[in-house]
């Protein structure tokens, strides 16, 4: 005998073995209610948390690449990395990490911005107002979700 408390609903979504959510048909983000769903870095519940989580582990993987390279290149090879480059004078090792890795950042800020608004683009995402205020002026709201004077 099955027990009725732990099956899941039947409005409830198929959860697919790699955590994502089977496809029902839409991949419109109106059809999900991400206020009911868990937030779990291990196991997205929705394909936009899914593939928003793919680009977060990606740019974290290239930063970890930016940051620690470098560093690590001077631990193991000492003699490439600490002999002076001959236009500039300065050691590989401190060309790298004084100028690779803020250029890195800058440059992983850059395409993260570009593939979080393909991202947003795919799922119909819009960051626009909602509603015209007084005058056909944009209403903003404050981030608490309240209204702004």
């Amino acid at each position: 005998m099955s027990d009725d408390s732990t099956r899941e609903p039947a409005d409830e979504p198929t959860v697919k073995p790699d955590g994502g959510v089977a496809a029902s048909g839409s991949r419109n983000h109106r059809d999900v209610d991400y206020l009911d769903r868990e937030v779990n870095l291990l196991r997205p519940s929705t394909p936009f948390m899914r593939d928003h989580l793919r680009i977060i582990w990606t740019g974290f993987a290239a930063w970890a690449l930016v940051v620690f390279g470098p560093v690590t290149l001077t631990a193991v090879a000492p003699g490439v990395m600490t002999t002076p480059m001959p236009v500039i004078g300065f050691p590989l090792h401190y060309f790298l990490v004084a100028i690779g890795a803020p250029l890195g950042a800058l440059l992983l800020a850059f395409w993260y911005a570009r593939k979080r608004d393909a991202l947003d683009e795919e799922y119909g995402i819009t960051h626009g107002t909602t509603a015209d205020g007084p005058e056909g002026t944009p209403e903003r709201t404050a981030t608490d979700g309240g209204r702004t004077e």
